[in-house]
């Protein structure tokens, strides 16, 4: 598998919500299929087909019947994360977040004269980025490094 298969659109089953999080730090483009109403197996795959997406998914007969799927067997997300790397799947943090952590919306950098929220940063002081969709506020802190560590413990 080439590195811009590793890149293609993701869709993650509804038992794989935390680690959707940790790809789309990663700089994925990792949809949650509890967020696009998709729990029946049949909805899933037809997100798979309709939107180009690689299913990963924990369920044996659900990756039979999606191509490519990347099944893991690993219940804990640093595992999971560990399964993904042995699977050829770059797992490092991008240097400007790219993807909503909460709903996978594109990014935008915030303007270093914009307000932003109480609870973040003041981006005159550190970089902030928004949502473009559902406007939450994202910046490098404590969830930024705690996933670092995760991610360069693997």
């Amino acid at each position: 598998m080439s590195e811009p298969e590793m890149r293609d659109p993701l869709l993650l089953d509804a038992m794989l919500g935390k680690l959707a999080t940790y790809l789309r730090m990663c700089g994925y483009d990792a949809a949650y299929a509890l967020d696009r109403d998709a729990e029946a197996d049949e909805d899933v795959l037809a997100l798979v087909r309709t939107e180009g997406r690689r299913l990963v998914t924990r369920d044996e007969r659900l990756a039979r019947d999606a191509p490519d799927a990347v099944l893991l067997t690993e219940r804990e997300v640093a595992d999971q994360l560990r399964e993904l790397a042995a699977a050829g799947f770059p797992l490092e943090l991008s240097e400007e977040p790219r993807h909503c952590g909460t709903c996978n919306a594109p990014l935008e950098r915030v303007d270093r004269t914009e307000p932003t929220p109480d609870y973040a940063p003041n981006p005159g002081e550190e970089p902030v980025w928004r949502c473009r969709d559902c406007g939450q506020h994202f910046w490098r802190g404590s969830h930024w490094e705690d996933v670092a560590d995760t991610i360069a413990d693997l």
